[in-house]
């Protein structure tokens, strides 16, 4: 008696393979995106790029307000802003015109930056038991000069509302809210460069708009 064995090679076909819907469904596995493929990776792109941009933004920052605040003395800066604003103050309220009160704070400022320089070398000479040289005083006066430096702003408001035509207490106005702008841009740079957070940031911003706005008062006292 003769067995018949299956033949092995004789595909026999699926209902589904028959109809093709096997290899569609696996085509369309194999080649059909994620739809949301776009929008994810965009989004990633933007969220990686934040801190690049507020890097770059910092940066900018910094290099702008270091032209108004220099690296050497910038307590003198600093010093010569607020004594340049408390001088306005007091003279805004005796002088009547641009000439007697542009005369009299550039005096009075010199004085300042002579007797804070002779105060400082005469100090370092009682302590060290130095004796006084010319070049010691040149260096004490050269590193001081910041706080001159310092009234620049605030003296070149005033320059420019006396070319406009403003009257006098409109200009000292100006100058005197210029250097209140001019310690919140120096605390803004400080913070900046500590890598200050937010909130940091804006405690010393109010400090340093509490101290301008103390300038302010002064004015308004003695007016």
């Amino acid at each position: 008696m003769r067995v018949v064995q299956p033949r092995q090679d004789v595909a026999v076909p699926s209902i589904a393979g028959s109809l093709g819907l096997g290899s569609q469904r696996h085509s369309a596995h194999r080649t059909l995106p994620p739809a949301s493929c776009g929008p994810v990776s965009s989004a990633r792109d933007d969220r990686a790029d934040v801190p690049g941009v507020l890097t770059r933004a910092r940066r900018l920052a910094i290099r702008t307000l270091d032209r108004l605040l220099p690296g050497e003395n910038p307590a003198g800066t600093v010093y010569g802003t607020i004594t340049v604003g408390a001088l306005l103050a007091a003279e805004s309220s005796l002088r009547d015109t641009y000439p007697e009160t542009i005369g009299a704070v550039v005096v009075a400022l010199l004085v300042y930056w002579l007797a804070h320089s002779y105060a400082e070398l005469l100090g370092q000479r009682l302590t060290a038991g130095e004796r006084l040289t010319m070049t010691g005083l040149g260096r004490a006066l050269g590193r001081d000069w910041a706080i001159v430096r310092g009234a620049g702003a605030p003296l070149l408001a005033l320059l420019v509302a006396w070319a406009l035509g403003a009257n006098q207490e409109t200009g000292v106005t100006v100058a005197l809210w210029t250097c209140v702008a001019s310690l919140l841009a120096f605390e803004l740079l400080a913070g900046l460069r500590a890598r200050a957070q937010p909130a940091e940031l804006a405690l010393e911003l109010c400090i340093g708009g509490a101290m301008g706005f103390g300038v302010i008062l002064l004015r308004v006292i003695l007016h």
